[in-house]
């Protein structure tokens, strides 16, 4: 897949290729010009996924019910540690 299709991307499409590109960088074995290229790729990826991981802690959230059982309102799923 191309750099432009990372707005496409899974978290975990993403993170795969994360992982893919750290690999080849750690090996050693890529010219610099590819490394660096290399790198801009990996930091493309690292903040789709950190939106990806923002988006979904957003929507993570514990309900709360009233004395009825009625979905009163909600509060972030780690405002309380719980």
């Amino acid at each position: 897949m191309s750099e432009t299709d990372i707005s496409q991307f899974s978290f975990e499409q993403a993170l795969t290729a994360l992982e893919e590109v750290v690999q080849q960088l750690e090996s050693g074995d890529v010219p610099l010009d590819q490394s660096i290229s290399l790198y801009e790729r990996g930091e493309q990826l690292r903040k789709h996924c950190q939106s990806r991981l923002d988006d979904a802690q957003a929507r993570i959230e514990k309900i709360v019910t009233d004395s009825s059982g009625s979905a009163a309102s909600t509060v972030p799923f780690d405002s309380d540690g719980q």
